[in-house]
């Protein structure tokens, strides 16, 4: 399995939200929906993404933003334009300067005007479907621009979103999974990118293989004696190559990724301390608990706490 399809292998959009958003300049809108994972492109106009504690990035027509939600945001036609709107879960066309109040289709806000910007934006709702390897893995913004003509065309996903047709909630989580796939394909192509190191060393034949090993069996009791045996290599030159291209040694590796299923299964689940810490690997809860205070700096009982798992654009 190639990098791309590694990180996205459980990623699926489920009632994702799509809208078109028609503004008269000067606007801005201050995105803190809460969504784990928004892309954006415009249709006509240019923008700024504005993320906090970050520069500011441009976008022009046909460009694909890819952002992350795990901190606020600013959309604007300037990175000066105060923002206007604050777009939460609970309102998304409410009426402010620069953007009219939602008129038909559902999916469309404000009403078409000479010289006015069209922002088309789709966001996953569900958190838990969005793997957080992947969220860890992508920059606060990345644009994949026009001329790498990612597909869908943002043409047929702003058709698609003016439409009310049977189905169309399907057709739009589908588009939403393709848009990500093709953003992140052209990402990966680029080598001039800050992929996480561990992401390209997924497509080298000796470190990818070990990669998947311990992806896929964390819980055995690896050794890097035990795992270059796998691979077909010697010890010194797995962990000599795993180091060199991941960026730390394998065992090294293995306990973050151990320590990474263990806060999800925590969150996502009721099992025991105890169950989490033998499926990740561990030989009881209190080795978890040595490991997960090392690596998270808290426990595991405190890091199990609620988290929202979904967010709704009214």
């Amino acid at each position: 399995m190639d990098a791309v399809s590694e990180l996205l292998a459980e990623v699926r959009a489920r009632s994702a939200v799509f809208r078109q958003t028609i503004m008269r300049p000067p606007w801005a809108l201050r995105m803190a929906s809460g969504a784990p994972l928004t892309l954006a492109t415009m249709l006509r106009g240019r923008a700024w993404i504005i993320p906090d504690q970050h520069e500011p990035v441009p976008i022009g027509v046909g460009d694909i933003a890819v952002i992350r939600g795990d901190a606020p945001y600013t959309v604007a036609d300037d990175p000066a334009t105060t923002p206007s709107l604050m777009v939460t879960s609970a309102d998304y066309c409410t009426g402010a300067e620069g953007v009219e109040h939602a008129s038909r289709p559902a999916r469309t806000c404000g009403t078409p005007a000479e010289g006015a910007a069209v922002l088309v934006s789709g966001a996953f709702e569900r958190r838990g479907e969005l793997s957080k390897r992947l969220l860890q893995a992508l920059p606060a913004v990345l644009v994949v621009p026009a001329e790498g003509s990612p597909y869908p065309s943002v043409e047929m996903v702003a058709e698609e979103v003016t439409r009310e047709r049977p189905g169309q909630q399907l057709v739009l989580d589908r588009l939403l999974d393709l848009m990500l796939v093709s953003a992140l394909r052209s990402w990966f192509d680029n080598p001039d990118t800050d992929a996480p190191a561990w992401c390209r060393a997924l497509d080298d034949p000796v470190v990818g293989t070990a990669l998947r090993l311990l992806h896929n069996t964390p819980a055995r009791p690896w050794t890097v004696a035990d795992l270059a045996a796998k691979v077909g290599v010697s010890r010194a030159a797995l962990a000599r190559r795993f180091t060199a291209l991941v960026g730390e040694p394998p065992m090294a590796y293995l306990a973050d990724w151990r320590i990474t299923l263990a806060a999800d299964l925590l969150r996502e689940t009721d099992d025991t301390v105890g169950t989490i810490a033998r499926k990740v690997g561990y030989a009881n809860a209190f080795a978890l608990s040595v490991a997960f205070k090392r690596l998270r700096g808290t426990r595991p009982s405190d890091h199990r706490s609620p988290e929202p798992t979904q967010w709704r654009a009214g």
